[in-house]
Order: C-alpha cells, then structure tokens, then sequence
C-alpha cells in the first residue's frame, strides 16, 4: 500500500478511537518509523510501505489507540525547537510550558546568573533556559534518579551545559541561592477527572498529582525559595489554568513583589511569578 493512503486511513482510525489529533499522529508515527521528515512524508507519499515498515506502524498505532501517548511511542518530544528523548518515568513535555521558559527569558537580561529548575523531569525547561543563556549556570533536580539520567542524555544530545541532580525539591542545594528558580510541579488534584483521560492517564502520577486541591507542592516551594532566591530573585511557578489567583494569594503571603500571572497561548494565566524585592517584569 502507498505510504500516504495508509497514513490517510490511520487517522480516520484514530479519530474513531478517540485521539485529539488524529493526522498528526499518524504523519508522527509514520515519520518516526520510515525515518524521515514531514518534508518527505507529502513530497514522497506515493511509495510503498516495505512489510517490516508497515508491521511497526502498525503495532505503533495500535498502541496509540488504546491511549498510549505518541512521544512514548517514538522516544521523543519536540520543545523549543530541541527533540528530547522521552520515558515514561517523565511527563512529556507541552507547549503550554513553554510559557514558563518566555517567562524566564524576558525576566533575565543580564549576560550571567544562575538558574535552578525544580522537577525537571526530561530537562525542558533547563535545557531551552540553557540553549537561549548559554553564560548562565543552569541546574535541574528531581527526584527521580531515572528522569536525572534522561535530563542529562537531552543535555549531551544537545552539547547544552547544564547540571542535574537528584534531589526531593531544595535538599541537594540546600545553601546555594540562584538569581531564577522556575519549576512545573504536580499541580493536579488528585479527584480532577482529567487524571483518567487522554495521555495523562499513562504520565508518572507522581509528577501530576499533588495534595492540598493540587497545591500542596506549590506551597512548598513558594516557602522555601526565599532562602534560595539571590535578592531581586525570581520564581515562578507553572499551575493549572484555574489556580492562578489562588498561587497568586500564596506568593504574596510568603513576601514577594511584583506578583502577576502570564498567559499561555490559549489565553489561560499559566505561569504565576514573583520577585524578592519591587521590580517590574514584563507579561
């Protein structure tokens, strides 16, 4: 069969079993197992599957309709312009996070500091800080020893430096004080009906879920960076698009300036942030 007819009946298949975006993951799985780019896929659509290429599409989508997430299936998730090497013992990267790391990037001009992501999973937000602030110092911690070997694999892959350690939030930095603290902790509560759809159902739910309505990390860390924050320090906080004013409430309580929430591209405030003394930031 032409490879472009049966990736045409693949998404029709996986409309059918329910997946949000039924053409791109066919043209997705089909690009990782024929090895080439989207570029290929519609200028050479015309030609045969060879029968081991097709066997594999097939298991991969198979796979796929029973609800397993694509960039599990391929190894690989593409997040600010880096393709990073993805597990099941991380959360996939998104493009709402990317909001986080603009975020970042607008509140840092100066050519040197140094920047902790807390909960860096597959190193995302480490490694696009890293590639746009090569002159910082970036470090990344987890508490996953698993999610630190894969975070350090991206930062290889990419010749990007960056340190990663193991590490329950502060505890291996406990005494070091950065000029950015950014982190996407668990901010899901643990009833949120989201938890049994989509490919959320197959994340670590450790990297989901939080007590305390999804806050209860997000309290945690709001407390403690202040004795790691540099003064004119910043943190912030990626969280669901429903806890912005709440996280808000949180960074003021604990002391911080110049609170505001920034939106992601949907248009939902995503990313709650604040410094350690009265300065501005730019939404």
């Amino acid at each position: 069969m032409r490879i472009d007819m049966l990736v045409a009946r693949t998404a029709s298949r996986l409309q059918e079993a329910g997946s949000p975006t039924p053409r791109l993951d066919a043209e997705v799985l089909a690009m990782h197992v024929l090895q080439v780019d989207r570029a290929w896929l519609y200028t050479w659509g015309d030609r045969l599957w060879e029968t081991w290429q097709r066997a594999r599409f097939e298991a991969l989508v198979a796979a796929r309709c029973q609800g397993k997430p694509v960039a599990y299936l391929t190894g690989e998730r593409e997040f600010w312009g880096l393709a990073l090497e993805t597990s099941p013992c991380t959360l996939i990267p998104r493009p709402d996070t990317e909001t986080l790391v603009e975020a970042a990037l607008t509140s840092t001009q100066a050519e040197s500091g140094e920047l902790l992501d807390l909960g860096t999973g597959t190193g995302a937000i480490a490694l696009a800080f890293a590639c746009e602030r090569p002159q910082w110092r970036v470090t990344g911690v987890d508490v996953s020893a698993e999610a630190i070997a894969l975070a350090k694999r991206n930062a290889v892959r990419h010749n990007l430096e960056a340190r990663f350690l193991v590490s329950d939030w502060f505890a291996a930095v406990d005494g070091q004080r950065f000029d950015l603290i950014v982190s996407n902790p668990p901010y899901i509560d643990a009833e949120d009906p989201h938890l049994v759809r989509g490919d959320v159902r197959h994340e670590p739910r450790s990297a989901l879920v939080a007590a305390d309505q999804g806050l209860s990390d997000i309290r945690h860390i709001v407390r403690d960076a202040r004795s790691h924050l540099r003064e004119g320090g910043w943190l912030m906080i990626e969280h669901g698009y429903g806890q912005a004013e709440v996280v808000r409430g949180i960074l003021n309580e604990h002391g911080y300036y110049q609170v505001i929430s920034i939106s992601d591209l949907g248009g939902n405030d995503r990313v709650s942030v604040g410094c350690t003394e009265a300065r501005n930031v730019e939404a």
